[in-house]
């Protein structure tokens, strides 16, 4: 009798599981956009060497066309 108690919450879990396997990949999402966010200001997306999961934190922008001398017009 306890198997027919156990089977509703074991149905119950396996659903729940497969559920969040439907998600987008949010790591490749914000890469994305950190790269058109540095590529809007006239740079490059690079990496700092750490690998924390978070892309603005394992990444930078390094500005290629960056100067401290005014421009002349």
């Amino acid at each position: 009798m306890r198997v027919l108690t156990l089977a509703p919450a074991l149905l119950l879990l396996a659903a729940a599981g497969c559920a969040s396997t439907a998600t987008t990949d949010r790591y490749a999402t914000d890469m994305q956009k950190l790269a058109e966010d540095c590529a809007a200001q006239g740079g490059i997306l690079a990496p700092t060497g750490r690998q924390s999961g978070r892309p603005n934190t394992d990444n930078f922008c390094k500005l290629t066309s960056a100067t401290r001398l005014p421009r002349s017009e």
